[in-house]
């Protein structure tokens, strides 16, 4: 049984910025291209919790450029 606190809680959409990590396979939700890791070359990616009246819904990534094209639809992101 859920406590009376996680009940009570609203659960919002929100982006963080994460490093893309070795054997990452994810799409981009807005240009639809794999997220590589480069090994040299440290890219970050914007990792979105997706909520629709507080329930998950999925999640989705992105570019950090393609999060800010985008106009952040989730929010800025935190690190």
């Amino acid at each position: 049984m859920a406590s009376k606190a996680a009940t009570e809680l609203k659960r919002e959409s929100r982006a963080v910025t994460r490093l893309i990590e070795a054997g990452s396979s994810t799409e981009c939700s807005v240009c639809e291209k794999v997220l590589k890791f480069r090994a040299r070359q440290r890219d970050y990616q914007i990792i979105c919790n997706v909520y629709d009246d507080g329930d998950w819904v999925r999640v989705e990534h992105f570019h950090d450029e393609c999060y800010l094209d985008a106009e952040q639809p989730f929010g800025p992101p935190v690190d």
